[in-house]
């Protein structure tokens, strides 16, 4: 599964030793918080009135301690290029969405001809963190078609990868592949191969061989090894696995603050009536709005008292969201709207304008359940079509369990 955003640094089995230096490549397309309005039709609830009353030594908000330090564009394309990279991998880190922007606001200062192929990697990266995927291709094809720096290269087409997948583009994404394994083969190259297959029907088979690969392959860089067990952990799920969470844990154990995986388990424990797993591994996460949407609907289930609470505060957060028309994730609110609201019709809504440009197996299933739920057959066939047109089946979709 490749996502958008672990950070990689993999040797190849080649004497040519590059390496990813840039936060391009997490599992999971697109950061976890995106921008973008939602649809007009939403009831858009204004949150607590706005208070504009305060005395003068009245502290409002406190900037975050690693915020840069000035407004003012680096010296250089390297220094641009170290900060950028910064902050995209303290937004990932964190969960915290300012640093996209810290980082938007550098691009911005900058004209698009005086970017280098490093600069046009990362504004790529920063734009799929904000689902702006077709800004996020021209990059990456501008970098591929004048760049001969195998960094640089193996990067973008990773991350185009990434894109394709991301937005069901399995045949955009199985070439990608292929390329990157002639150009930087290893266990980055062949989990990008086992994704591809195992979303477009032959996970079985792509669980063996990458299983294999990294038991076999040698000199292989620890960044290498646990994007396979990331990759490995989804298809073991969408395998009905159980030792997806093992995967997982690996992961984890090396980069705590990798969200994307960690929603990944949390996830995984409560589709397997494990709530009490899934609050362990959501706890001081409550800020990251997917793992705090994980965390409220766990609580819901072993009737914590803290229950009410936290799902109140997720509902000021969504409704200020909203109400403002910014970076909101809607796979987030959708599910908040199925398992906590129990509005399924609002909760298909949002799922559905979500899958429209993202369709991991997970905003898949979302649909689903959200269709089903509101007993809407129309979008139920239009998934399950895609479904069969991609070959494409999971042990975590409702039609399975």
């Amino acid at each position: 599964m490749i996502y958008s955003d672990r950070t990689l640094s993999h040797r190849t089995q080649t004497s040519l030793h590059p390496v990813f230096s840039l936060p391009a490549l997490r599992r999971g397309g697109a950061f976890w918080i995106g921008f973008g309005l939602l649809c007009s039709s939403a009831v858009m609830a204004a949150p607590s009135p706005i208070q504009s009353d305060f005395d003068d030594d009245a502290v409002l908000v406190t900037l975050p301690a690693s915020a840069p330090a000035s407004d003012s564009a680096p010296s250089s394309p390297e220094a641009m290029a170290r900060e950028i990279q910064r902050l995209i991998s303290e937004a990932r880190r964190s969960g915290d969405p300012r640093f996209l922007g810290y980082a938007e606001r550098l691009f911005n200062q900058q004209a698009s001809q005086e970017l280098n192929d490093p600069l046009l990697v990362l504004r790529a990266t920063l734009a799929q963190s904000l689902h702006r995927f077709d800004a996020a291709r021209q990059d990456l094809n501008t970098v591929l078609d004048r760049s001969d720096a195998p960094a640089q290269r193996a990067q973008a087409l990773l991350t185009l990868a990434n894109i394709e997948m991301v937005q069901g583009q399995y045949d955009r994404a199985r070439p990608l592949c292929e390329q990157l394994t002639t150009e930087y083969p290893g266990l980055i190259a062949s989990s990008c191969h086992a994704q591809v297959a195992a979303r477009t029907g032959s996970a079985k088979v792509a669980y063996d061989e990458l299983a294999t690969a990294t038991r076999s392959l040698s000199n292989v860089s620890i960044q290498g090894f646990l994007w396979a067990q990331g990759t490995l952990g989804d298809i073991a799920a969408q395998l009905g696995q159980g030792s997806a969470a093992g995967h997982w844990q690996q992961v984890l154990s090396q980069d705590p603050d990798d969200l994307y995986t960690r929603a990944q388990l949390a996830d995984w424990y409560l589709q397997n009536e494990n709530p009490r797993q899934a609050l362990v591994v959501t706890e001081g996460y409550e800020a990251v709005d997917s793992l705090a949407v994980i965390r409220a609907i766990a609580l819901h289930r072993v009737n914590h008292p803290d229950a009410a609470a936290l799902a109140s505060r997720l509902r000021e957060r969504f409704d200020e969201a909203l109400w403002r028309g910014s970076m909101l994730h809607q796979r987030d609110l959708s599910r908040f709207e199925l398992d906590i609201e129990q509005r399924p019709d609002a909760a298909l809504q949002y799922a559905m304008a979500n899958w429209t440009s993202q369709r991991e197996p997970l905003d898949t299933r979302l649909a689903l359940r959200a269709a089903l739920a509101a007993q809407d057959e129309a979008v139920l066939a239009r998934l399950h079509e895609w479904l069969k047109q991609q070959n494409q089946s999971d042990a975590r979709y409702p039609e399975a369990s």
